[in-house]
């Protein structure tokens, strides 16, 4: 068996695999969803701290969550650490998660360009000021998730000064800014980031089924891994590789029955918690059609309707 528990403070999750935070992707019925199907701790989407603490009605709505969705952690990005730690605190207040999490990794020019995301890695000290004020001000265990950078040393110097300031866990995904999501994560950086470090150190990036999941974990000897673009319109990996590295074995699955009734639930979610003024729901949609038999022509017709019902009625039909 290769799933292990994670500790981060003083939070212990049954098993190690995380739901990354996605900008709009992980708000609360898909972190539901995708617990259901075995996410031990899910994210929110990233929350600007200047849009939290001018008190944005949908930066707001990202931090809800619910009774089942514990533990969670809420991701803020900025590069002010005054405002984060503002923010932090109202975070920690209204919302109670069991992490906060600093964006350093978001490689995205409209979060870059204000020197928020990716961009603080080119700032060290900044990194560290950001990092300790949030450590000293919260109750809350803090931790961070960076990308690699062009020269390691670099990155093991962030990767220090995170754990320095006080985080309690890192989260690497080996992809440099510049590489947005083309080419490969780089797995040797990662397990390099590990074998230096004494908090727990998460692997992201490029762990999309059973096998990858498994030598990502024997590779880089890391804590936990964390699933991000894999996860879209596709939750039930957490099962699957959930039940991989419990057994040994894969499990047999007809996809297309399993994205439909995953989508069904998804949208039953969204009605649950009165979510659907929040999201695109077509996009949505489209993400969990992906690779179903005529697809293409799937999601040429959900363009042009909006009610979850209708787009289901279309999907099982189409699927007949």
């Amino acid at each position: 068996m290769k799933l292990n528990k994670l500790k981060i403070g003083k939070i212990e999750t049954p098993g190690n695999l995380l739901l990354a935070p996605m900008a709009d992707v992980t708000n609360l019925a898909f972190r539901l969803l995708c617990r259901q199907h075995g996410a031990d701790l899910t994210y929110t989407e990233m929350i600007n701290a200047d849009a939290l603490l001018s008190e944005n009605r949908k930066s707001l709505l990202k931090g809800l969550s619910s009774s089942e969705d514990r533990p969670f952690g809420i991701q803020i990005v900025g590069s002010s650490p005054e405002k984060l730690r503002k923010a932090a605190l109202f975070v920690e207040n209204e919302y109670r998660p069991e992490i906060i999490d600093v964006n350093m990794g978001c490689p995205v020019q409209r979060i870059t360009g204000t020197g928020c995301g990716s961009a603080l890695l080119n700032f060290p000290k900044l990194v560290y000021e950001i990092i300790s004020e949030l450590t000293d001000a919260l109750k809350t265990p803090v931790t961070a998730k960076i990308r690699i950078l062009e020269r390691d040393e670099k990155t093991l110097e962030i990767a220090h000064l995170i754990e320095k300031a006080g985080a309690f866990a890192l989260t690497v995904h080996g992809r440099k800014a510049e590489q947005m999501y083309s080419g490969s994560s780089d797995f040797a950086v990662i397990r390099m980031v590990k074998s230096e470090l004494s908090i727990p150190v998460i692997a992201n990036g490029d762990i999309r089924d059973e096998e990858s999941a498994e030598s990502a974990l024997d590779f880089t000897g890391c804590d936990g891994l964390m699933i991000g673009r894999a996860a879209m319109g596709n939750p039930f990996i957490f099962r699957r590789i959930r039940h991989y590295l419990e057994t040994g074995e894969k499990l047999e699955v007809d996809r297309q029955a399993q994205q439909l009734e995953d989508f069904e639930t998804y949208v039953t979610l969204l009605e649950e918690h009165d979510l659907f003024s929040s999201l695109n729901l077509r996009m949505h949609a489209h993400w969990f059609t992906k690779g179903l038999h005529g697809s293409r022509q799937i999601r040429e017709k959900i363009n042009n309707l909006k009610d979850g019902k209708a787009i289901i009625d279309l999907i099982k039909s189409s699927c007949k």
